[in-house]
């Protein structure tokens, strides 16, 4: 499988306005591990996203781990979206410590894309899990997220 890194960035950015208005960079999209799908968005430093302690806000934070997930699902599964809509389920995030600086959210599917796709195609409405690591630049985790998301067959 190979991933346009600046195509899934792109398509992001234009589903989803509020990803460009918090600034997000899309730096990589690559295969991962047994039919997964690895992603890496970037939150850089900006006092407009900053806490009172300053760094970033936690809606900031929980942003961007909930769209390094959504990339996730648009590299792992643009084939089906024509005839399925990716939605998110529920999220669940854990704030580890103080992030300062720019921050980047690596997210990996949790099951195979072939496992979520057969199910659609059975007719089930497959529900998956995307973990995400939110991470200073020099690599020091401040939380960790699970996005739990939805293919919903188009009618």
């Amino acid at each position: 499988m190979s991933i346009d890194a600046q195509a899934v960035g792109a398509g992001m950015l234009q589903a989803v306005p509020f990803a460009r208005t918090l600034g997000f960079e899309f730096v990589d999209a690559a295969p991962d591990g047994d039919g997964g799908v690895r992603t890496v968005v970037r939150l850089p430093d900006s006092p407009a996203t900053h806490n009172h302690v300053g760094g970033p806000h936690a809606g900031a934070i929980f942003t961007l781990g909930e769209t390094a997930s959504g990339a996730v699902v648009l590299a792992a599964f643009a084939d089906l979206l024509d005839r399925a809509v990716p939605l998110a389920v529920r999220a669940d995030i854990a704030y580890k410590r103080l992030a300062l600086g720019a921050i980047r959210a690596t997210a990996r599917l949790g099951r195979p894309a072939a496992e979520v796709a057969a199910e659609l195609e059975a007719g089930t409405r497959p529900q998956f899990p995307v973990l995400v690591e939110i991470a200073t630049e020099d690599g020091e985790t401040t939380a960790e997220m699970t996005v739990i998301w939805t293919l919903r067959p188009q009618r």
